[in-house]
């Protein structure tokens, strides 16, 4: 396994940097698209486990978040978050050409990804993942916050709040959450323009969930106390046959960073391995 570094630079200037994960032999491509507040290198872990499958993994650093450039937690508006994913993508089928490509989104990349594929061009996956999707919110948020925020975001869309999230229910492994907060990498704000566009982007993907037009895995864990799991499962209901919904009994946000987490990836590999082996591949990509 290698490991690499890039940059790319956003359509507004932004330096947007990521990394990349690659076997020897390179036979499907996992492209990962954070969640709030965190960054790609919280999936080291995950990188090995498909390295060690023949999968390439890559993902970029959501701006304001990780080793990018950019206010913490902000975005202007949700079309620039969709451009961002669009040069990942672009990144990632110019790195491995002919290689088939699964997207996989956590939480909030969850909510990027799903808006992605229903909005913009899905041919260059053979799939999609999405992990605990912020769809809706666990909890529903007092109705003067959403408006605050709504507000906020037409006037003054970099005002900043802590997330208010608390370790503790991101995994069961004391280990996990230990690292999360001493990882100075990870940060607790949202901006009032990224919480409102990615909020209303959850329901639009509920809402156009029919849309759908390729294989996504949709999977969350049952006590997830920070996204709806039942969102989730309204989510695969409607997006029909193209779906396939796995909870994940008594697991929190992040089933990948549980005690019982190879039984996830084991999931994820078989899903992948799946959708990709009937597709021909031009050339075996080599690190």
């Amino acid at each position: 396994m290698s490991q690499n570094n890039y940059e790319i630079t956003a359509e507004d200037g932004t330096l947007l940097r990521g990394t990349c994960w690659v076997p020897e032999n390179v036979e499907r491509v996992l492209l990962l698209v954070h969640g709030l507040g965190e960054h790609i290198g919280r999936y080291q872990h995950v990188a090995a486990y498909f390295n060690a499958r023949n999968t390439a993994v890559l993902g970029t650093d959501a701006r304001g978040h990780g080793k990018s450039d950019g206010k913490r937690g902000h975005a202007l508006n949700y079309d620039v978050l969709m451009a961002d994913v669009k040069l990942s993508v672009e990144n990632a089928t110019n790195q491995f050409p002919g290689v088939p490509i699964i997207i996989y989104g956590h939480s909030m990349g969850g909510n990027l990804v799903a808006n992605y594929i229903l909005r913009h061009d899905s041919q260059p996956f053979a799939g999609a993942i999405l992990s605990s999707t912020w769809f809706k919110l666990a909890f529903e948020p007092p109705a003067f916050k959403v408006a605050l925020g709504k507000l906020m975001s037409g006037i003054y869309p970099a005002f900043t709040q802590d997330n208010e999230l608390d370790a503790n229910d991101l995994s069961r492994d004391p280990a996990v959450v230990r690292a999360y907060e001493d990882d100075p990498l990870v940060h607790s704000k949202i901006s009032a323009s990224m919480f409102f566009h990615v909020y209303e982007a959850g329901y639009w993907a509920l809402e156009n969930a029919d849309k759908l037009n390729i294989p996504v895995l949709v999977t969350h864990g049952s006590i997830d106390k920070l996204t709806s799991a039942e969102a989730s499962k309204e989510f695969a209901d409607k997006a029909g046959a193209n779906a396939t919904f796995q909870i994940w009994e008594g697991m929190p946000h992040e089933p990948h960073n549980d005690p019982e987490k190879e039984k996830v990836l084991e999931c994820w590999n078989s899903w992948i391995v799946e959708h990709t082996a009937a597709l021909n591949i031009d050339e075996p990509a080599n690190a």
